[in-house]
């Protein structure tokens, strides 16, 4: 495979995605998708969706059911291949440069694994192990020893209002609680773009705006992107844009000036998770270092 081609920098669009004017103040997008197309069978779950998403942002994704809100996640996360399009990520401190239908499988598994972050509804832990293990396991996936990872774990439970509840197993906890280990699982990577599915959709109104609150002030709220497909829409308006679709289109796209996520308190960030990924700007040999290293 040639290497400088997959991790060069990609060639300007022809056109600007869909997406709403102010999405792009601030930078360049660090996600621009372009004219995804997906089917399955005679269902096109995605029909030309353009879409650009800049470092910061928390874009939430809405829909009726059936018009494609959690394929468009998928994709965007490397999780399914569009049959037409390409999404491309742009280099930074927590992502590598990459058209993401342009690497192989063991390359977007690293991907996800490293870069990414996932919280899902049901969380999707592992319920024979302790909420610390289910956090540690993260990164000792990503090569950190075990003895540094529960640390990192422990350190990102505390600042998650759950010390006291490290040791404990995940039947154990209470739905909120266990969607706050889903939250640490995702972050202790530092991953640069976090995808949620639905992370509220099982939880009480009122345990719902805690975890919405923590996640965005983990992400958005440290400079991290939150890309997040809900059906609730005071999840939404808490985010910084809401993208809808219908039929596999995106029909509206509308930022919300007026949302800030609360920073985090200083420290909030533990320190000892660090990304292998090379700078925006970083020498082809150190770009293609790390997909040597894909695994």
């Amino acid at each position: 495979m040639n290497t400088q081609k997959l991790w060069d920098a990609p060639p300007a669009p022809a056109h600007r995605p869909h997406s709403s004017p102010t999405a792009l103040v601030g930078g360049p997008p660090l996600i621009t998708a372009q004219g995804l197309g997906k089917a399955y069978g005679p269902t096109q779950a995605l029909a030309g969706v353009d879409l650009a998403v800049r470092a910061g942002e928390s874009v939430a994704i809405m829909g009726p059911s059936g018009s494609g809100k959690t394929t468009l996640l998928h994709v965007l996360a490397g999780m399914v291949l569009p049959d037409r399009g390409q999404v491309r990520i742009a280099a930074s401190e927590h992502t590598p440069q990459v058209e993401l239908s342009a690497t192989s499988e063991a390359q977007r598994t690293r991907l996800r694994r490293e870069a990414f972050g996932f919280v899902f509804q049901e969380g999707l832990l592992l319920p024979e192990l302790s909420a610390e293990d289910n956090v540690a396991i993260a990164a000792m996936m990503k090569g950190m020893p075990r003895a540094g990872a529960a640390a990192l774990a422990r350190d990102w439970l505390g600042r998650l209002g759950l010390a006291e509840h490290a040791a404990k197993r995940i039947g154990q906890l209470s739905g909120g609680q266990a969607q706050r280990v889903a939250i640490a699982r995702a972050q202790i990577t530092e991953p640069g773009i976090v995808f949620a599915d639905e992370p509220t959709g099982a939880l009480d109104s009122t345990t719902s705006a805690e975890v919405l609150a923590l996640l965005l002030r983990t992400t958005a709220g440290r400079g991290r992107t939150l890309i997040l497909v809900t059906h609730d829409e005071q999840v939404a308006a808490a985010c910084s844009r809401t993208v809808r679709l219908s039929d596999g289109r995106i029909v509206s796209d509308t930022a919300h000036g007026t949302t800030a996520h609360p920073a985090p308190q200083a420290g909030f960030a533990p320190a000892g998770a660090q990304t292998g990924f090379p700078p925006a700007g970083a020498p082809a040999a150190q770009a293609s270092a790390w997909q040597g290293g894909a695994r």
